[in-house]
């Protein structure tokens, strides 16, 4: 299981430990994902997700996973946010 979050693409980076006496040794920082359960309002349905804090956080200042989803780029997603995407794109389309 990578440590990427599904809805914001955020990984691993990586940088330097440095002593008191400089010296520098590699380490990685890993995001702080969480395994979460997102409601859909349009689809009517919940969905898991492993997501950053941080996008937790964003998905809930844009308005919900619906319109987290349609506004950010098919890059950034996972497969299967791609896939939820795809799914609220169609029920609009029915819809309209």
């Amino acid at each position: 299981m990578s440590r990427i979050c599904e809805l914001t693409g955020k990984g691993r980076q990586v940088g330097n430990n440095v002593s008191h006496a400089n010296n520098k040794t590699k380490r990685v920082f890993l995001p702080n994902l969480q395994n979460v359960t997102l409601l859909s309002e349009k689809l009517g349905r919940s969905f898991k997700f492993r997501v950053s804090t941080a996008g937790l956080r964003s998905v809930e200042h844009n308005g919900g996973l619906d319109n987290w989803l349609l506004k950010t780029k098919d890059e950034k997603l996972s497969a299967r946010a791609q896939k939820v995407k795809r799914e609220l794109k169609k029920a609009a389309k029915e819809a309209a």
